[in-house]
């Protein structure tokens, strides 16, 4: 589900929500749930502040519903049946107004940043951690964005 509380940069919910879909079927996340709520500047610098002690906004936060040891393994392969287990995975909070600005200096567009920031939030949902996982996330979050077509 993507809720939009934010009205400093207009979203087109459809094709994200679409997306989340995508990025849970070919994970094989079955019918887990995760809650995307885009949030202003202003709500992602507080967010960041309680939940990181960092000053002012950032792209995008991910909030776990449940601690893991490590992280979820992915099937490797695309078509492969989907999990049978169903669970509330977490939420992820992404701010539209850094991501336009994330998205100008990387050269794509706003869409394409959001769809790397739900894909990058679902994976801390599971368990990985680029700031301390030697390389592993980033290993993944690459070989997922070239199989979704974001570079």
């Amino acid at each position: 589900m993507i809720l939009n509380q934010q009205n400093e940069v207009r979203v087109v919910r459809g094709p994200l929500e679409s997306f989340l879909r995508r990025v849970k079927r070919e994970l094989g996340l079955g019918q887990s749930d995760v809650t995307v709520c885009l949030v202003s500047n202003k709500a992602m610098a507080q967010l960041n502040q309680n939940f990181r002690r960092k000053k002012g906004p950032t792209d995008v936060l991910s909030f776990p519903a449940t601690a893991r040891r490590r992280p979820v393994r992915l099937r490797r392969k695309p078509n492969a049946p989907y999990s049978a287990k169903s669970e509330y995975l977490g939420d992820i909070a992404i701010s539209p107004a850094t991501a336009r600005r994330y998205a100008k200096d990387s050269g794509r567009h706003l869409g394409s940043e959001l769809r790397v920031l739900i894909l990058h939030g679902v994976l801390h949902l599971l368990g990985y951690d680029h700031e301390t996982d030697c390389g592993e996330m980033d290993e993944v979050e690459q070989r997922l964005r070239k199989r979704f077509g974001l570079m």
